[in-house]
C-alpha cells in the first residue's frame, strides 16, 4: 500500500473539473472512486456536488435530492447573505465512509445569484471553511464551466 502524504492542518481540497458531460467524473473514475479509497485508507473524507443536476448525490444513494432540507445551494445562499453557515447540518454520511454536502437543482439558480455578489468567488470557501479542518480530503465535484469561473483556485482553498 502506497503512503500518502499527511494532509495539511484543514486538509486537501481537490476540485474535479472537465468541461465534457459523461466522462465519468463523478461516478465511475474520479469523484466517488477517488473518495472511497481514500476513506479505505483511513483518510476523512469529505465530497461537495457542485452540480445542478445532483449526480453526486445520485450516485451516493440520495434520489430525492430535492427533498433534503439542506444543500450545498442552502449554504452559499446564507453565505452571500452574511447568514451563518452551518455546513454539518448539510452532511449526510454514506455507509463507505465517506461524506456529502448533497447539491440539487437549486444550485442551477445560484450563478445568477453569485454574478451580482461581493467576493462572489469566496463564496464557496466561506461555506466550507469551518467544516473542512474535521477532513483530509474536501473533494469537490463540478460539473460546468460557469462554476469552474466563478470558483477559482485563489477561492477554494
Amino acid at each position: 500500500m502506497s503512503k500518502l502524504l499527511k494532509p495539511p492542518k484543514g486538509g486537501y481540497v481537490i476540485a474535479i473539473a472537465n468541461q465534457k458531460g459523461g466522462v465519468g467524473k463523478t461516478t465511475t473514475t474520479t469523484t466517488v472512486n477517488l473518495g472511497i479509497g481514500l476513506a479505505n485508507l483511513g483518510k476523512k473524507v469529505l465530497l461537495a456536488g457542485c452540480d445542478p443536476q445532483g449526480d453526486l448525490t445520485t450516485s451516493l444513494g440520495r434520489a430525492e435530492q430535492d427533498q433534503l432540507p439542506v444543500t450545498l445551494s442552502t449554504l452559499m445562499e446564507r453565505a452571500i447573505r452574511d447568514d451563518p453557515i452551518l455546513p454539518q447540518e448539510s452532511i449526510l454520511h454514506h455507509a463507505e465512509g465517506i461524506d456529502l454536502i448533497p447539491s440539487n437543482l437549486d444550485l442551477s439558480a445560484m450563478e445568477m445569484n453569485l454574478v451580482t455578489a461581493i467576493s462572489r468567488e469566496c463564496t464557496l470557501r466561506n461555506c466550507l471553511s469551518e467544516v473542512k479542518k474535521d477532513y483530509d480530503y474536501v473533494l469537490i465535484d463540478f460539473i460546468y464551466i460557469g462554476f469552474q469561473d466563478i470558483f477559482t483556485t485563489d477561492g477554494i482553498d
